[in-house]
């Protein structure tokens, strides 16, 4: 469909079932095709279907594919410009990567635009100093913690700034000003937080900087607790944000 032309081709299930829809995914980016791909329940969300259907290392690895844009959105806002940003690509294909669980929407007057998708990275709240101590990326749902964090670690006189890193590929194609400005190079305590593998984060947290991921498969329990004892809490964020700083 994608080749004859007219229509704009897009396939959806869960992100774990792309294990069998891998080799058809590779060749349209290979072929460059401007397919969409809609994957959801992408992490251990997933909760009591276990290990088998929790996606942990699959973003990593479509990361990985040359061609191919992974965009992972955290709210509903975020999504419709996800889909924006797919239906602008006409040179390779896009995976939008959404979770099981149900995410509050932003509140948009206390947050920055949501164009800000369309660059792939982009300053969710940035208020507290124009030096921050610290940068909090992350994606998907797991950008509902780091902004709960950023309180926490406010009151400790912290300041910290919030990013929303859902797509590297789109930020890769950014000029570095603009990459520059979003994570300064002269801030390199940098803390990212994401529900899956953790190879490639420290292209963007650096040397210094640290990740919260996961390393193992995951498990058979209702979501909630999975994130506590995979350690996707307030309560870790703050520490290893507080560890980084050396505090």
């Amino acid at each position: 469909m994608a080749l004859h032309g007219g229509v704009r081709p897009y396939a959806a299930t869960f992100f774990i079932f792309t294990d069998y829809a891998r080799p058809a995914i590779r060749l349209s980016a290979i072929m460059e095709l401007p397919n969409i791909y809609v994957m959801t329940h992408d992490s251990i969300g997933v909760g009591e279907d276990g290990p088998t259907h929790q996606p942990i290392e699959h973003l990593a690895s479509f990361r990985a594919m040359p061609n191919l844009c992974t965009i992972r959105p955290a709210d509903a806002n975020e999504t419709a410009y996800a889909w924006r940003a797919a239906m602008m690509r006409r040179h390779g294909p896009t995976m939008l990567v959404l979770t099981r669980q149900e995410l509050p929407v932003l509140d948009r007057s206390r947050f920055a635009d949501t164009a800000g998708v369309l660059r792939g990275a982009y300053i969710l709240n940035d208020e507290s100093a124009a030096h921050p101590d610290i940068i909090l990326i992350a994606s998907g749902s797991e950008l509902h913690l780091i902004l709960e964090a950023r309180q926490v670690l406010a009151e400790q006189n912290i300041h910290a700034r919030e990013v929303s890193m859902l797509s590297w590929e789109l930020f890769r194609e950014q000029p570095r000003s603009y990459r520059e400005e979003v994570l300064p190079p002269g801030v390199g305590m940098r803390l990212a937080v994401e529900a899956g593998a953790l190879l490639g984060w420290h292209e963007w947290v650096g040397s210094a900087g640290d990740v919260i991921g996961i390393t193992s498969f995951g498990a058979s329990a209702p979501a909630g607790r999975l994130f506590q004892e995979y350690g996707f809490t307030v309560e870790n964020v703050v520490e290893r944000a507080r560890r980084l700083l050396g505090k």
